[in-house]
């Protein structure tokens, strides 16, 4: 699965007074200064207590009892022991599943659905209770248990209890199912086909005649199949599943496997006479039904899957139309077909999504050596999704704004979205489904980093380089996945890649930057170590060991050992297993380097209790052209030979290949700068892109003055590489938004610096793209113009009304570039009135805009005004203007905005029971409840949070809410900190 990638940039999202306008680009604003009570409060202030929350889908909810201090997640060992996961939210092992005879019907008039289902089981150990999850929303009717052991040809109903809070059901038997047996369980049920976008629900389309318009689909992982049918729902159950959809006449069905054939049907399925509710008993009287007329319904049968796992069972059903294509195998020449689904309001954006499938499935076949298993590979696009694409075996499924794309309407950004999000989630057909991992427990919580790192390292990076080279996406990785893992992982409230995951609560909350990207950037830095074809050799090793089952993250490590003769479980153990990254701080010595790591956080110094762990670290010395490989720290301190160790040039980390950072002395940062800027640098792009950063984010933390860190920018003023440029922005947006609410001055005189440095390149590149520019000229010019736009560049504010004028008079959006939508309208609307707001709120209510991308820069440009009446307005509109899977782009408009961050907290604090209730379950909770604080930065404001929040159930979004907390002590340390040291640089150097 993975999460909006618009939503993992805004992780490294500006706060200035503009939207930043580049997903590569987004400045930090998760480092942190962590509550010093951390360690001054005994061990029970910070442990987390098992309590029953009325609102938690669980008996056991983490719950964080006062005084509230940084997280759920401070990562201790002895609070998450490992057999509380197994005694308490495990389902019993006394039967296993082996196939699932499902039926699904599906009612979109009326927005239900129901079914039946048949499991067959084998008996493990003599039982007389059989237990299943079902979620407390799927009524389940009446269950039936047929055995050899209940000495009868009929099946016997059984006395089944549901423990809501557990998701559990328990079906009673009257004798022992005696050990080494079969059994069969039957269940029918039905539920409401709601908004949650979570388990079976239903998307909204608006149809030709502009009436809104209904299908159906799933989302499953990590624990919603419990909510769409009775089923084992832990990913270590694998079971083969036969699949019938009943759905009426005229539209489609769609599921993992190929349709069989279809056939009218008649009647109706899954009647629950008498559901179960409450922990131990009570039923109601009464019958649910979706009776159809013949001709009217019809019952489409699919082909039986191979094992799979709950979470990636998938089907939808509607009105939907396709593109067709197909690929050959390169490895048996077997030509499989591939389609993408959409409305048809949207198919005819969907061509990129279905040739990137087919280009980037031969590519996996030959790295793996293992072909894909199924008959075919669909995609489908949604309309409402909570995350951004979801990698259903077969049945790929995610959001309009991730597979559609207008050749002639749509941004570069768009383009390298789509590419990039198929082929994670074409990556993901071997690994994740193919073979399956799961932590120790046999929950996927303790591993999704391996499913999603994978993912993101191969995915993104591997096989969209081989396709599209000219978008240097090794390098882009640095800025948009390397970065934003070390910014989340150098705060206090981080965790562990792969942590014990205590409930199913917690499973939503680490679909993160440290599985996602830390991880990915964990094994980007293995793969430097051994060579990406040993690499991967080592990863097709460990598919073809553990085909069509699970696996863990040592079974991986076994592969990559095999492949490379390296002990990978050794080298890679605290970098998976320990919390945090290390900062390597170098001196010079006559002839050579001393260096030591030590934990980085990112106030500065960490305890002695937090710098227990010694990692292995890859020190990738360069030396000029040169890059020594075998250069290795693995204990506290070290000393490496240099020659010519003062005058040459040399820097650790070569590439920026590794997960840390290095602290140098001052004068070698001039030094580091000055090579850093020649035309002929020994000094790659990766290099220059993670100098910036290292010094920007050291400063941050109190390493070094924040003088240094701009000094060393200000040196790269002719840099001509995007990358870095994108990095440079981060950088200074990032101060600018810790600075809100300095004087005017100071404010004024921070822009003027962004203006020096990005106005110039604006003056070159233009407003318009040429025919023939290159990916990252496109990329570079959208960058400086949103960022000198954000500094009140008056030629540039100027150019932007010329080009919105006719837009807004005329509706002739002729002048707006695709790649400049989100700087003209943000700033139309900041430095507009009324009508310039009111033009954007026509393109967020559009329900058909011209791409997703229009829809997406106005949401992100409503917030953007500086007038008191509209941004009322605009908050009103959170009601009532935004789907629940767009909400999110409001509050980081609002968020961005500093004239309307203080209000964003107040409208949370005074609407978080509404929110709760409107994203229960969902992975956007969090993330609204971070957005609406943490981006502030005075004293006295980390603790005001504290307070509000100090005696709320704070279960479902714990880890989102510490890191917010994190994030505003850092913000406050840093001003406070160097304020003056700021001001007196600016005094000198702005103009």
């Amino acid at each position: 699965m993975l999460v909006s990638p618009f939503t993992r940039s805004l992780l490294r999202q500006s706060s200035s007074s503009a939207i930043r306008f580049n997903s590569t680009a987004f400045p930090r604003s998760l480092t942190t200064l962590s509550c010093p009570r951390v360690q001054q409060q005994p061990l029970r202030t910070r442990t987390a207590h098992l309590s029953a929350s009325p609102r938690s889908r669980f008996t056991a909810t983490l719950q964080l009892k006062r005084p509230f201090c940084s997280p759920a997640f401070v990562y201790n060992p002895a609070e998450h022991p490992q057999n509380m996961s197994d005694a308490q939210y495990r389902l019993p092992t006394n039967v296993r599943p082996t196939h699932y005879d499902l039926t699904i019907q599906t009612d979109l008039e009326n927005s239900k659905f129901s079914g039946s289902v048949s499991v067959s089981l084998d008996v493990v150990e003599a039982t007389q209770t059989i237990s299943f999850n079902a979620h407390k929303m799927l009524k389940v009717g009446s269950v039936h248990v047929l055995s050899d052991a209940l000495k009868t040809q009929q099946s016997q109903a059984a006395e089944v209890t549901l423990d809501e809070k557990l998701e559990r059901a328990e079906a009673k038997v009257p004798v022992d199912l005696a050990a080494g047996t079969k059994a069969v369980l039957k269940a029918e049920f039905d539920g409401e086909l709601d908004d949650s976008m979570m388990g079976y629900y239903r998307s909204s389309w608006k149809g030709p005649d502009g009436q809104d318009r209904y299908y159906a689909l799933t989302q499953h992982e990590p624990t919603a199949a419990r909510k769409s049918f009775p089923c084992w729902d832990e990913p270590a159950l694998k079971a083969t599943y036969s699949i019938t959809l009943i759905h009426r006449k005229g539209t489609v069905a769609l599921t993992n496997m190929p349709a069989i054939g279809s056939k009218p049907f008649e009647g109706a399925v899954g009647k629950t006479e008498g559901k179960t509710e409450g922990k131990t008993e009570g039923k109601t009287e009464g019958k649910t039904e979706s009776a159809g007329k013949v001709g009217e319904w019809v019952a489409t049968t699919f082909e039986k899957t191979p094992l799979v796992s709950s979470y990636l069972v998938a089907w939808a059903n509607g009105e939907f139309k396709h593109l067709e294509s197909s690929y050959t195998s390169p490895l048996s020449g077997v030509t499989r077909p591939l389609r993408i689904y959409a409305t048809p309001d949207l198919i005819n954006q969907a061509q990129l999504g279905l040739d990137a499938k087919a280009h980037v499935l031969p590519i996996y076949e030959k790295i793996f050596d293992v072909e894909y298993p199924l008959p075919k590979l669909d995609t489908l696009v949604a309309s409402d999704f909570d995350a951004g694409a979801m990698e259903n075996w077969g049945l790929i499924t995610g959001r309009t704004s991730v597979y559609l794309y207008d050749p002639k309407s749509s941004d570069l950004a768009a383009e390298k979205r789509v590419v990039g999000v198929q082929s994670h989630e074409v990556s993901h057909q071997w690994f994740g489904n193919i073979t399956t991992m799961v932590g120790l427990s046999g929950m996927i919580g303790g591993t999704v980093w391996l499913n999603e790192a994978f993912a993101t390292l191969v995915g993104e990076i591997i096989v969209v380089d081989k396709i599209r080279p000219e978008w240097k996406v090794y390098s882009e990785f640095i800025n948009q996945h390397l970065q934003r893992a070390l910014d989340l992982d150098a705060l206090r409230s981080s965790h562990p890649i792969q942590v014990p995951v205590p409930d199913a609560e917690m499973i939503n909350q680490i679909f993160d930057a440290i599985s996602y990207s830390k991880g990915g950037s964990v094994l980007r830095m293995l793969s430097n170590m051994v060579g990406e074809e040993v690499f991967l050799k080592g990863v097709s090793l460990y598919l073809k060991k553990h085909l069509y089952g699970n696996a863990e993250t040592q079974d991986l490590f076994a592969g990559i050992a095999e492949a490379s003769g390296l002990d990978v479980n050794k080298v890679m153990n605290a970098w998976v297993f320990k919390v945090g990254f290390p900062v390597i701080s170098v001196e010079e010595t006559a002839d050579g380097i001393k260096v030591r790591q030590d934990r980085f956080l990112s106030t500065g110094k960490p305890t002695e209790e937090e710098n227990q762990t010694v990692w292995h670290v890859p020190l990738f010395v360069r030396e000029g052209k040169t890059i020594n490989k075998d250069a290795t720290l693995d204990t506290r301190e070290g000393e490496i030979k240099l020659k010519d160790v003062k005058s040459s040039s040399w820097k650790l980390n070569a590439e920026t290949a590794g997960v840390y950072r290095v602290s140098y002395t001052p004068e070698r940062w001039g030094k580091l700068g000055q090579e850093a800027s020649k035309k002929d640098s020994a000094f790659t792009l990766n290099d220059r892109i993670g100098l910036v950063d290292d010094a920007f984010v050291l400063a941050k933390a109190g390493v070094s003055p924040t003088s240094g860190a701009l000094n060393f920018i200000s040196q790269l003023k002719n840099e001509d590489a995007y990358l870095v440029w994108a990095a440079i922005a981060t950088s200074l947006n990032t101060l600018s938004s810790v600075w809100f609410e300095e004087s005017e001055e100071v404010r004024n005189k921070i822009n003027a610096v962004r203006r020096k440095l990005f106005s110039p390149l604006v003056e070159k590149l233009g407003f318009d793209n040429a025919p023939n520019d290159a990916p990252e000229t496109k990329e570079l010019r959208t960058l400086a113009i949103s960022t000198a736009a954000a500094a009140d560049d008056e030629k540039v504010l100027a150019e932007i009304k010329r080009r919105f004028t006719p837009f807004l008079e005329k509706n002739d959006d002729s002048l707006i570039p695709s790649d400049l939508l989100r700087v003209i309208y943000a700033q139309s609307v900041k430095h507009g009135g009324e009508a310039e707001w009111n033009k954007i709120l026509e393109i967020v209510k559009n329900p058909n805009p011209p791409t997703p991308s229009h829809k997406i820069a106005a949401m992100l440009a409503i917030g953007a005004t500086r007038d008191e009446k509209l941004l009322d307005q605009t908050f009103d509109l959170i009601q009532t203007a935004f789907k629940n899977q767009d909400l999110m782009y409001s509050f980081v408009s609002l968020r961005g905005n500093p004239a309307s961050r203080r209000k964003l907290w107040e409208y949370l604090k005074q609407n978080l029971p509404a929110l709760e209730k409107r994203f229960e379950g969902n992975f956007s909770l969090g993330r609204l409840v971070s957005y609406s604080f943490d981006s502030l930065a005075q004293p006295g404001d980390a603790e005001q949070v504290e307070a509000f929040f100090g005696d709320k159930d704070t279960s479902k979004y714990s880890t989102n809410l510490a890191q917010g907390l994190d994030a505003v002590r850092s913000n406050t340390a840093w001003l406070q900190r160097d304020k003056k040291d700021v001001a007196d640089w600016l005094k000198a150097n702005a103009a």
